[in-house]
């Protein structure tokens, strides 16, 4: 089973089986490699030889059900690809809904806007709006899921607005479902995503190539 039938059936509630044990899967393209936790079960995405993916978590010290991401076999597989990461993202999922938004935007067809020049380095097909305070970026991300991220103005927080932008990402994604990534200590942005209807499923770690 690939990475994309693996999505699939997590933003359908089928997860891994919770069996402790770790699944490696080929990276659904050359930009994309990294590391999903579920409850009991690890998913890693890379090219890398699997061999080496389960004797260097078998050698990793610590709780086997966390070892896929501790820093032992994160930066093991950070030398070993030449990737960098960022952060350990709590991911999220909520299904789309239909009709318009219940908030006035405005989509922005500018390549050269920052917003939109930072989202695709990371994603395809990246659509971006803005509303009074905020703005919505929706695109492809890993294995082609649509992926959704909201920024909201230091003067308009505190007024709903992120969760109104999150809730239009619902409306707005083109496929049945739309991803979300929340930085577990950035509370406010998780109880935001939350309360818009996204459901947390597991945790990614992403390695960014270059």
């Amino acid at each position: 089973m690939g990475l994309t039938r693996i999505l699939a059936d997590v933003a359908e509630g089928r997860f891994p089986p919770p069996d402790g044990t770790t699944t490696v899967v080929p990276q659904p393209g050359g930009r994309d490699a990294g590391v999903l936790a579920f409850t009991a079960h690890s998913v890693v995405f890379t090219d890398e030889d699997p061999d080496w993916v389960l004797d260097t978590l078998a050698a990793t010290p610590g709780d086997p059900l966390s070892a896929t991401m501790t820093p032992h076999f994160l930066n093991a597989l950070l030398a070993r690809t030449g990737r960098r990461m960022n952060t350990i993202d709590l991911l999220t999922v909520a299904p789309a809904l239909p009709g318009a938004p219940d908030l006035a935007l405005r989509e922005i067809h500018d390549p050269e806007h920052p917003r939109v020049a930072r989202a695709m380095k990371y994603r395809d097909e990246v659509r971006v709006w803005t509303a009074e305070g905020g703005v919505l970026i929706l695109g492809r991300g890993v294995a082609g899921r649509w992926e959704a991220a909201i920024e909201v103005a230091e003067e308009a927080r505190g007024q709903g607005l992120g969760g109104q932008l999150a809730r239009a990402a619902r409306h707005l994604v083109e496929g049945p479902a739309v991803w979300a990534q929340q930085s577990p200590g950035n509370a406010r942005s998780v109880r935001t995503f939350q309360a818009a209807g996204y459901r947390p499923v597991g945790a990614e770690a992403l390695l960014i190539a270059g």
